[in-house]
Order: C-alpha cells, then sequence, then structure tokens
C-alpha cells in the first residue's frame, strides 16, 4: 500500500469511487475528553489524536494474531475513515470502559477504539456528539525544529476541532506506512513525538510539491473532495 504519493490509484483518500469503495467499510472511533470548563488546546488535542492513532497501529493488538488485527486489516483495505467525537463526565467513563486506548498529552485526553463497520457503532459511542467540536490555543504554538515530525496542516481550509484531529489522524498514519520497520521502532520507542501545525502559504506550496505524503480528503464531511488537508513531513522521510 503506497502512502507517499498523493495521488495512487490505491490511495485512501480519492474523491472518485475506487476499489476501496468495494470493500467492507469501517471506522476508526476516537473520543476527546470536553470536560465543561476545562477543554483541552486545539492544538495539544490534534497532536494527541494524531498519537493515538499510532499508538494503535503499533499495539500488538493490532498486529499479527491480535484481537484488533482483522478489524484493523479490514479498515485499511477501504477507506480508513476516522471519525471524532466528544464526552464529558458519564460519558466519558463509559467509554472508557470499551476496549481501546487512551493517550495523553499536556492538556488533553483522546481514546482510541479498534476499527467498527460504518453502521455498527457500539451504543454508547453512538450517542455522542461528532459535530461542533470547537477549541482553541490559549497561547500560539511553539515553533518546531528540523527534527521534528510534523503534520502540516492546509492554511486554506478552515475546519473544526473534530474534522482536524481525524485529518491530523490522517497524515500520522500515512507517515507510518511511508517508514522502514526500524524507523517504526524508534519512533514508537520515543513515544511518537509529533507536531501538528498550520503551514504558511509559501511554505504549504513547497510541501505539497516535494514527495512527502498528502492527505486528500473524500469530501464526506466539511471540506470539498480532493482538498489537500495535511502534509506529513518526518525526518526520516526527507
Amino acid at each position: 500500500m503506497s502512502a507517499v504519493s498523493s495521488s495512487p490509484d490505491d490511495s485512501p483518500f480519492q474523491a472518485r469511487r475506487t476499489s476501496r469503495d468495494e470493500a467492507p467499510q469501517f471506522v476508526l472511533p476516537l473520543v476527546v475528553r470536553i470536560e465543561r470548563g476545562a477543554p483541552p488546546s486545539r492544538t495539544d488535542a490534534l497532536e494527541t489524536a494524531a498519537r493515538s492513532v499510532l499508538t494503535l497501529l503499533s499495539d500488538e493488538r493490532a498486529l499479527g494474531d491480535g484481537e484488533w488485527a482483522d478489524a484493523v486489516r479490514g479498515w485499511e483495505d477501504a477507506r480508513i475513515r476516522k471519525v471524532v467525537r466528544r464526552a464529558r463526565g458519564a460519558e466519558w467513563r463509559r467509554a472508557e470502559a470499551l476496549p481501546g486506548i487512551t493517550v495523553h498529552g499536556k492538556s488533553a485526553e483522546v481514546r482510541v477504539f479498534p476499527p467498527v463497520p460504518l453502521d455498527g457503532w457500539p451504543k454508547e459511542l453512538a450517542k455522542l456528539q461528532v459535530s461542533g467540536t470547537e477549541l482553541d490555543d490559549p497561547e500560539p504554538p511553539v515553533d518546531t525544529g528540523p527534527a521534528q515530525a510534523v503534520l502540516w496542516l492546509n492554511p486554506e481550509l478552515g475546519m473544526s476541532a473534530g474534522k482536524a484531529m481525524a485529518q491530523a489522524g490522517h497524515g500520522a498514519q500515512l507517515a507510518w506506512w511511508a517508514l522502514s520497520g526500524a524507523e517504526r521502532t524508534a519512533w514508537r520507542e520515543a513515544g511518537f513525538p509529533l507536531a501538528v501545525r498550520t503551514a504558511g502559504p509559501v511554505v504549504w506550496a513547497e510541501l505539497t510539491g516535494s514527495e512527502l505524503p498528502v492527505v486528500r480528503d473524500a469530501g464526506f464531511t466539511e471540506i470539498a473532495p480532493g482538498s489537500c488537508t495535511v502534509v506529513a513531513d518526518h525526518p526520516a522521510l526527507r
């Protein structure tokens, strides 16, 4: 499965119908904890969501003969959809009781679950809100360094926090697929350090013209089909 080119025939991010649409469709559920009066910062939520996807992909339960492996393989053969919902209080406690992994950021908590059929969400998650997740950064994110993995967001697209979290997860997954086994191991053992930033217009043009993995949205929600949303810039891919 190629993840480096922005438009291979087997890309999971095609606006037009492809062979991936003929496969059974799954979705990767992510739930972000947003308590009243103590919401996470937007950038930390995006980064935590991206790391949660990487954590699941590298978990032994998702590999080989692991208990989640069949679901993950089926999901990867299709559109690799991701949907972010929000929870608080008792909703969050019910979500935590389901099989999954909770990843902690500085202010954010995101729980990622093994893929489920598109129309087969667990009732505890199906009840959660999917729209209207808006978050802010109290302070501007710090600059990134040349040795840091960065998921660059398109500066021309306005995305809700939930949509941006899903797109950051897509970018992280494409970077993961493009790395060698040794590079994946090193990233995992370091705790999946990464940053999510919005690129400036000039930098964005350079990134989309490079050979780095590019996410092109299928257009199911919020933005136009084929829109470039994220470029995954990992030091090992430069």
